[in-house]
């Protein structure tokens, strides 16, 4: 336990520590003297800009970005303007900030993402000083220029710059100023000498911090908490005033002894602590200055660069980084000396049964006393994730495994997750990963977005072995980073198609959740059209195929698939988007190359578009359809001429196909248009495109008789169709007489029996009677039950000795002829017999 606190430095009610991150891979031969330095929170990457060397003036700056270990991920000469400030986005990419306004952004592999500017005027004036902050709504950029003007842009991803109003008597750069996000605005804290202002959208506003007196002197120096909730402010006479970032509560204030503004200033704080500190930094000594007046000092020998994090700051040189934080109150509680914390007893009862010594029991059996056993799990489980070194969280964790065996009723759910979070951050925080993150840091980030860390960096083995170990869900775990992964390795310039296709099958199969059509994007992205062809054969989803091969114009490769997956919806959108892309020549023969495409595109055009069909049918020479196509057109036709002129075109084409029936019947259509066409000048009948039989029926009803003999001569009329016709419009319109001559004139092809039906329909026994004795013998009976003569049936059916004739008549009986109905049974028995 003494080691343990032996780097511990009180401050107030508080301690706090320094802690060795790591001794840095890098080798800076001049440190970070003359060099723009950013190092991106939550242990991210750190950016170098450094000056050419003084004996080589002609040389460019070389932008270097490092892990946080100080492991090189590239480096480049700097080629563009003068860089006023660099800074990180919350996703990793940096911001190179130039004098003219334009702002760079470089991904962590130092390629070139987009630029923006902050504005034309700033080209003039010139930006005199910048920052880079992060809000709510991501990461913003706010500069001060020569013509003392503020400008902001909230968010980068979204930009809308805010010019800020003028500040009364500034002249050039402002003494010092920040960036406040305070109730959903950001807004611009900044000091002229012994003047304070703060800038929102409309107005600046000058303002007084509490028990902040005249005698305090010019504030030069101010720093914001990484949550904006607390303020910092140094005065030339060497105060630092602490309190709320509203500047409505005081916190503390600390005379430091030192007139020189410091080179840094930065917060550091634990969340939740009641003990907010700063830590400001000289060229040979790091002072942390807290709501006491005491302060604790640590000498330097190099300069340094301090990087606020969530619960602490860390240190960086040219040689190691540590990470300065107040110690967690867990940890205080089991590592303080003479501690009788439950956590304490606990980790020292473990360390007494490891020696096999009775005091394990005496310390058990006073923590079991209190009914604190329980909370000495808990707290060490705690502590274990605050701690950095992997042997004091393994006695914490063996303590706890130890402690939990005398308990009946302990979830083991915070120390199994625990001992796996140790295990993935014990991981990351490698040297040759480089993400050092304390467990606070990792529980506020979240583990998608570590994976998301480092799937961005490229550590993808790492990540899939996290995912697997965590047991993630593989559409937001594995699968995600394989999908990452290949569309990187189509991006690979030294390997063929063929080498990037295979490995990319063989390593991502059929994973759920991996788009191979989204690879191919990022393929043809980088233009590898023949790559993105490969992997596109991999993707089951034709849906997915299709769209990104007509993008790539391999229109016919389209078409071959959308047919292949059977979806006609998916045909039609490709034989649309050849229709609009190709000449009208080229899209027939592509059809024609796929007959089922070809059909669908006929059915659409059947509907929606008509001429377009006939012309596919001249481009195959399909003389069959097109002369179909022409007897269709004729009957949406309206001028008899055109209708005719249609017609021959269909006649022609039948010809052609040798079609010599359809032939026929369309002559036979144009003959009785013509036919119809004179009647109506003639008699005004207006049987005009009516059909052949329609046209009989009508002319029966009108009394054209000869016409309608001629139409039956003329046309071959069937004799049967025309004796009906006939015999219902002549009964219809009770033309007796008639009727019995066309009876008369020719032996029925219909029957009697037809004639005796229809005149009953029309209610003329008389006439119906007629008929009956021209009915053949088989017909005899239903004529004479047609008219009701029930005694005539009866004599016929007995005559014919037929049963199934009797059966009908006595079907029609009633019980009045009791008298008929015995003789028909009389018949029917005899019949039996025989």
């Amino acid at each position: 336990m003494a080691f343990i606190t032996a780097n511990w430095n009180p401050l107030g009610e508080a301690f706090y520590r320094k802690t060795e991150l790591y001794e840095m891979c890098w080798n800076l031969r001049d440190g970070l003297r003359d060099c723009l330095v950013a190092a991106a929170p939550y242990g991210g990457p750190i950016a170098l800009l450094r000056e050419p060397h003084r004996r080589s003036p002609s040389s460019r700056p070389q932008l270097e970005i490092y892990s946080a270990s100080g492991v090189s991920i590239t480096s480049f000469p700097w080629k563009s303007g003068p860089v006023v400030q660099l800074g990180w986005t919350v996703s990793d990419e940096l911001l190179c900030i130039q004098e003219d306004g334009s702002v760079l952004i470089y991904d962590v592999f130092g390629s070139f993402k987009r630029h923006f500017s902050m504005g034309q005027e700033v080209v003039q004036s010139q930006v005199l000083e910048a920052k880079v902050f992060h809000s709510p709504y991501g990461t913003g950029v706010a500069i001060v220029t020569g013509s003392s003007r503020f400008t902001l842009a909230t968010n980068i991803d979204d930009l809308k710059l805010r010019r800020l109003p003028e500040v009364p008597g500034l002249r050039g750069r402002p003494s010092c100023w920040v960036v406040l996000t305070q109730d959903r605005q950001t807004k611009v804290l900044l000091s002229t000498g012994p003047e304070l202002y703060i800038l929102d959208n409309t107005s600046c506003t000058a303002v007084c911090p509490p028990g902040f007196g005249p005698q305090a002197g010019s504030i030069v120096h101010m720093s914001v908490s990484f949550s904006y909730k607390y303020l910092a402010l140094f005065t030339d006479t060497g105060h630092v005033w602490t309190g709320s970032s509203h500047l409505q509560d005081k916190l503390s204030e600390v005379d430091t002894k030192k007139s020189t503004p410091p080179k840094q200033m930065v917060w550091c704080r634990r969340p939740k602590s009641q003990q907010p500190s700063v830590v400001l930094m000289w060229d040979r000594l790091l002072m942390v200055a807290g709501v006491c007046n005491d302060t604790i000092q640590f000498p330097m020998e190099d300069q340094c660069v301090l990087v606020g994090e969530l619960d602490g700051v860390r240190i960086i040189s040219s040689t190691n980084q540590e990470l300065l934080q107040e110690v967690p109150l867990v940890c205080q509680d089991i590592f303080k000396i003479a501690s009788m914390a439950p956590g304490a007893l606990l980790l020292e009862a473990h360390r007494e049964y490891e020696k096999s010594s009775q005091k394990a029991d005496e310390y058990l059996r006073e923590i079991k006393e209190q009914s604190m056993l329980g909370e000495a799990v808990r707290q060490c489980v705690e502590a274990a994730g605050h701690e950095y070194d992997t042997n004091t969280q393994k006695s914490l964790l063996r303590a706890a495994s130890f402690g939990k065996c005398f308990l009946t009723d302990f979830s083991p759910d915070p120390f199994v997750s625990t001992c796996r979070e140790l295990r993935v951050l014990n991981a990351v925080r490698e040297s040759d990963v480089g993400l050092p993150l304390t467990y606070t840091q990792f529980k506020q980030m979240t583990l998608q977005v570590l994976i998301d860390r480092l799937v961005y960096r490229q550590f993808y083995p790492l990540a899939i072995e996290i995912c697997r170990y965590l047991k993630i869900p593989d559409y937001q775990g594995v699968s995600r980073v394989l999908k990452h992964w290949a569309s990187c390795k189509v991006q690979q310039k030294d390997l063929s198609d063929e080498a990037i296709a295979r490995a990319v099958c063989v390593k991502v199969g059929d994973s759920p959740g991996v788009s191979y059509s989204h690879i191919a994007a990022k393929a043809y992205e980088c233009g590898r059209t023949e790559l993105a062809i490969k992997l596109l054969d991999f993707e089951a989803r034709s849906g997915e195929q299709v769209p990104l091969l007509l993008k790539m114009k391999r229109s016919q490769l389209a078409l071959s698939k959308a047919v292949e997956s059977g979806d006609t919806d998916l045909v039609y959108t490709v034989v649309t988007y050849l229709k609009n892309e190709m000449n009208r020549g080229d899209f027939f023969m592509t059809l024609r190359n796929q007959p089922v495409a070809l059909s669908l595109y006929r059915q659409f055009c059947k509907l929606q578009e008509q001429e377009t069909l006939k012309d596919l049918y001249n481009q195959d020479d399909d003389h069959q359809e097109l002369a179909n196509y022409y007897v269709t057109a004729s009957y949406r036709e309206k001028r008899l001429d055109s209708r005719l002129s249609l017609l021959q075109s269909a006649v022609d084409e039948y010809n052609k196909a040798k079609n010599e029936f359809s032939a026929k019947a369309t002559e036979d259509e144009m003959r009785l248009l013509r036919f119809q066409r004179k009647l109506d000048d003639e008699k005004g009948a207006g049987l005009l495109g009516l059909s052949l039989q329609a046209t009989m029926e009508a002319l029966l009803a009108l009394g054209l008789h000869k016409q309608a003999e001629q139409l039956y001569r003329d046309f071959r009329v069937p004799d049967k169709r025309y004796w009906w016709l006939k015999l219902k419009s002549l009964a219809e319109k009770e033309e007796w007489e008639e009727l019995e001559k066309f009876s008369k004139s020719k032996k029925s092809p219909i029957g009697y029996l037809a004639f005796v039906e229809v005149c009953m329909k029309c209610n003329n026994k008389y006439e119906a009677k007629k008929y009956v004795s021209k009915v053949t013998p088989e017909q005899k009976v239903k004529a004479h039950l047609a008219i009701s003569d029930l005694e005539g049936a009866a004599d016929v059916a007995i005559e014919h000795k037929n049963e199934s004739e009797m059966a009908a008549v006595l079907s029609r009986c009633s019980a009045s002829d009791r008298s008929l109905i015995d003789r028909l049974n009389r018949a029917r028995a005899s019949v039996a017999k025989k």
